[in-house]
């Protein structure tokens, strides 16, 4: 008998094919990173819910005192979430004590987490070409919705990218281990964000149609997170996914999300519109010539569009995983136009550079061309910078929101710290028809007030304007009084938690 090997030179070959696809998704990972991390450090906040959905709540499973909202009153949210931010939030205030470290070192989670979008994307473009997964990953890291997204503390972005990592094992010569992992993430993604378990059933039926036996380690993984997911529920002393039930029971029942706005089924439309603009109409075709690269991506995030369209209540960030499915094949239709154009030996040198130029000037222009993404940019930065004077200034000893919202502030911590934090609401069936007289009343626990600058001769005369800021729709000033804070029974009722309590918010 005789032994034959395969040519060393096709395996050294193969190697070095393999190191410079390596090293360029490598380059690909460092620009994504490079234009995210600086964002963790930029305090603007898109919506409250990063803040007192999951941060707050993490800061209190650490054993300090935080702003408890009837989210969490009603037990409408689960603990999963909070509990794996927890660990970044206690890293956080041991480096930088003080609220800053506890909110900043989760957004660097956040930024890391969102990498694995650009690595599916270069997966899902490597099947056709490492030409299309250089595109895909480029995309994926520079376009200006998923960099904006990127750092904020929110179910939305995690969840995508679980499920995206999810589609690419599930579609991508599947296995029995691949689809057990799958299931954990898409599992995950559900605990995170149960609102695209719509999309999680497409992309489930779809990769597993042709063989149904693929349901059975699919839904075995599923079962180890939710397994786990329940345990966390037990260990914070609620009946595992309780909080489904009630949140479900809070929105459609009681029609609690709809207090908070109700629009159209074209408002997504509208919103590509405004934030993408013209270039929307560029970006469909690409998808257009790009689905077919990946046809159930398409399928899926038409199906998450669809199904959160038909709910009153609507936010941009609702539908990311959507966006993010659109960005991916769009970079993949695009890529078939670098083809074309590599066929007219002028534009051969210049067809990949000129792509990928036009995905990153898109995505810079469009990062700040609407009055929504500047809006975005820019909100809660004046209430960081309020936040920061106060909880910096040592003479705060009590501090009381006098007729402004606590969800346009950046949580208890970075607010007051240790110090009390009280809040006079005129919704308040205790300060009602008298709040100027109760803000003289309790004025002796407080030496510091957050008001609206009109709110000046409201306030006892004692107290002088300091610095301001724009908060919400307008400005928001710090009122000072010299002295110490002294205990008494009028201040008592109006801690936050217990007026909150009272205002049913």
């Amino acid at each position: 008998m005789t032994s034959t090997s395969a040519d060393p030179t096709i395996d050294d070959a193969k190697a070095t094919g393999s190191i410079k696809r390596l090293r360029l998704l490598a380059a690909l990972l460092l620009l994504a990173l490079a234009v995210r991390l600086p964002l963790a450090f930029w305090p603007n906040v898109i919506h409250p819910d990063e803040i007192f959905q999951y941060l707050e709540p993490a800061w209190r499973m650490l054993g300090h005192d935080g702003i408890v909202t009837w989210e969490w009153r009603y037990g409408i949210r689960g603990w999963f979430l909070p509990t794996l931010l927890a660990g970044p939030v206690a890293l956080g205030d041991w480096i930088a004590p003080g609220g800053a470290g506890a909110f900043v070192v989760p957004r660097v989670a956040a930024v890391f987490a969102s990498l694995s979008i650009v690595v599916s994307a270069w997966f899902f473009g490597a099947r056709v070409s490492r030409l299309h997964a250089i595109v895909a990953a480029f995309a994926a890291a520079v376009w200006f919705d998923l960099v904006f997204f990127a750092p904020h503390t929110l179910s939305e972005p995690l969840a995508a990218a679980l499920i995206v990592r999810a589609a690419l094992l599930v579609t991508d010569e599947p296995s029995q281990k691949r689809f057990v992992v799958a299931g954990a993430l898409l599992a995950l993604a559900f605990v995170c964000r149960f609102q695209y378990a719509p999309a999680i059933a497409v992309l489930a039926i779809g990769a597993c149609w042709r063989r149904w036996r693929n349901l059975l380690p699919l839904v075995a993984g599923g079962l180890v997170v939710l397994l786990l997911a329940a345990i966390v529920d037990v260990t914070h002393g609620v009946v595992p996914f309780a909080w489904l039930i009630a949140n479900i029971e809070q929105n459609l029942l009681h029609d609690r999300a709809a207090e908070f706005g109700v629009t159209p089924a074209i408002t997504y439309l509208a919103d590509f519109w405004i934030l993408w603009s013209a270039a929307g109409v560029l970006l469909v075709a690409a998808i257009w010539r790009g689905w077919r690269h990946a046809p159930l991506l398409l399928v899926v995030a038409l199906a998450n569009l669809v199904f959160h369209s038909l709910i009153g209540h609507k936010e941009y960030r609702f539908i990311f995983l959507s966006v993010v499915l659109f960005v991916i094949l769009a970079a993949l239709g695009s890529v078939d136009w670098i083809v074309a154009l590599r066929s007219r030996r002028a534009w051969r040198p210049w067809a990949v550079p000129f792509v990928a130029g036009v995905w990153a000037l898109l995505s810079l222009a469009l990062a700040g061309a609407s009055e929504t993404m500047r809006d975005n940019w820019m909100r809660g930065i004046g209430a960081a910078r309020l936040a920061a004077e106060l909880r910096g200034d040592p003479d705060t000893c009590g501090l009381a929101l006098y007729n402004l919202p606590f969800h346009l502030l950046p949580g208890r911590e970075r607010l007051s710290g240790p110090s009390p934090l009280y809040a006079l609401q005129p919704g308040d069936p205790l300060a009602r028809g008298h709040l100027k007289e109760l803000v003289q009343t309790t004025s002796p626990a407080f030496n510091r007030i957050l008001a609206r600058p009109d709110a000046a001769a409201d306030l006892p005369a004692a107290f002088s304007r300091r610095s301001c800021a724009a908060v919400g729709n307008g400005d928001a000033c710090i009122f000072a009084r010299s002295g110490a804070c002294a205990a008494t029974s009028a201040a008592t009722p109006f801690v936050i938690n217990d007026t909150l309590v009272r205002l049913d918010y």
